[in-house]
């Protein structure tokens, strides 16, 4: 399975942006799987910020983005989006998207789970 992020950029505070995650190589049916939003800051450990269960779309999200980030799914086309608002110097970090098909169903402890599949990440900077 790959996971290929899209779509960070340098942004001003208050801006938005949107990214992506497109899968390829699923080994299961994709209802099995939960995709996970993380973020890593320089000298700071790895966040989860949101993630969302490929069957139903539930989804959950950290305390420090709800409200302003909104998380979705395109199962057709394989894609995980992660709308952010509002964004705030400290959403600063380089963002992950992580799969895993090992959940029964969302709850906030897939914030703090392992995945097992991993993108590269793409860099978001919220800068004036």
């Amino acid at each position: 399975l790959q996971l290929v992020e899209s779509g960070g950029g340098l942004v001003q505070p208050g801006g938005s942006l949107r990214l992506s995650c497109v899968g390829s190589g699923f080994t299961s049916d994709l209802d099995y799987y939960v995709i996970g939003w993380f973020r890593q800051a320089p000298g700071k450990e790895r966040e989860g910020v949101s993630s969302i269960h490929l069957s139903d779309g539930g989804s959950v999200y950290a305390d420090s983005v709800k409200g302003r980030f909104t998380i979705s799914r395109d199962n057709a086309k394989k894609t995980v989006y992660l709308q952010m608002n509002n964004l705030k110097p400290e959403d600063t970090g380089v963002y992950f998207c992580a799969a895993d098909p090992s959940f029964d169903s969302i709850s906030m402890d897939a914030l703090t789970s392992s995945y097992d599949y991993w993108g590269q990440g793409t860099q978001v900077t919220v800068s004036s």
